[in-house]
């Protein structure tokens, strides 16, 4: 079905979309207040940074143009019980308006209120579903469903099963007519990805991308190996963790492994995730193309950001092929 629409809220870099897109599904309309993300959006698809939407939060939800599928990577944040309490001790109404204003899902309940969509995607992190022992996301649901009569679906997935990275996340659908969809038939790839798919292969057989790779064998660039202070401050910050009994410190991966979970404050020193060079040497991180790699963004993605500025995007993206099969669920479920 090519008639999908779609809008695409939270848009980061566009991860969510390109998952919808590639069940032929059509975005109308995008929102993204980062400037720095929005200018790697609008190199990857088709919309100016003038016709880009800033804070959704100042926006008219009747301005939105109507459309089939809301997406939103909404940000978690904490709801106020206090205020939810004091409305019900005062007699008041405790919908969604009470129980969410000021949050960030509020404005993704009044948009699906006043657009009433026929389905919805809305990622967040695993821990959204516990935060608060679980008020934050009773919340959530009671909005949703009763609040907005949508019949709601949500599994935590790992990403691992699609690229070499842990990620857990939660992956809530809804759908406004009752349909037959279950998380239950995901399909996942025959065998998990090790670290080394998605590595510059440093033989020549990929051609260079300054400044990333240089060179004919389109080598790593030398920037993104450790220096040997900062290695051997990663070293001793470990072993003083180590010594309390905490788990805390930097997480050094083979080529075979599989990485810890790529964090927006990657840029800082790159200590969740370095790669192993072998005996006697510094490791190094990851270059922002393996990063994108490591979300499942095709090679054919622009980064037209700095380094620090890359590893933020895609330490805050989704993972992409997760999308794809949720949206390959979905697609029946609309005609």
């Amino acid at each position: 079905m090519s008639d999908i629409s779609c809008i695409d809220l939270f848009a980061g870099i566009g991860g969510i979309r390109l998952g919808f897109e590639s069940i032929g599904a059509k975005c109308i309309y995008s929102s993204e207040w980062n400037k720095f993300s929005a200018r790697t959006y609008c190199a990857n698809f088709p919309i100016e940074m003038q016709d880009m939407v800033g804070d959704i939060s100042k926006i008219d939800e009747n301005t939105i143009p109507d459309h089939d599928i809301l997406l939103a990577g909404f940000p978690c944040q904490p709801f106020s019980l206090a205020g939810i309490s004091k409305n019900s001790s005062l007699g008041r109404g405790v919908g969604f308006e009470h129980e969410t204003q000021g949050t960030l899902f509020f404005d993704v309940a009044r948009i699906i209120r006043a657009k009433n969509p026929s389905a919805f995607l809305l990622e967040n992190v695993k821990h959204l579903i516990k935060h608060d022992n679980g008020n934050t996301f009773n919340v959530i649901r009671n909005t949703l469903e009763d609040e907005l009569g949508y019949h709601l679906y949500y599994r935590v997935i790992d990403g691992r099963y699609y690229v070499p990275q842990h990620r857990e996340r939660v992956y809530m659908v809804g759908f406004r007519d009752k349909v037959d969809f279950s998380f239950d038939n995901l399909k996942y790839p025959p065998s998990c990805p090790k670290l080394s798919s998605i590595l510059h292969p440093e033989d020549g057989t990929e051609s260079p991308e300054e400044p990333y790779t240089v060179g004919d064998q389109a080598k790593v660039n030398d920037k993104y190996t450790l220096s040997p202070n900062l290695w051997g401050y990663l070293q001793e910050y470990k072993e003083r963790q180590r010594a309390k009994g905490n788990g805390f410190g930097y997480g050094l991966v083979e080529k075979e492994g599989v990485a810890r979970t790529l964090s927006a404050r990657y840029y800082k020193d790159g200590s969740e995730i370095l790669l192993s060079r072998g005996e006697g040497k510094l490791p190094r991180m990851l270059t922002p193309r393996e990063c994108a790699r490591l979300m499942g963004f095709p090679d054919a993605f622009n980064i037209p950001v700095s380094d620090a500025q890359a590893y933020r995007q895609f330490g805050n993206s989704v993972v992409v092929p997760v999308i794809s099969e949720i949206a390959k669920m979905m697609k029946p479920c609309l005609s």
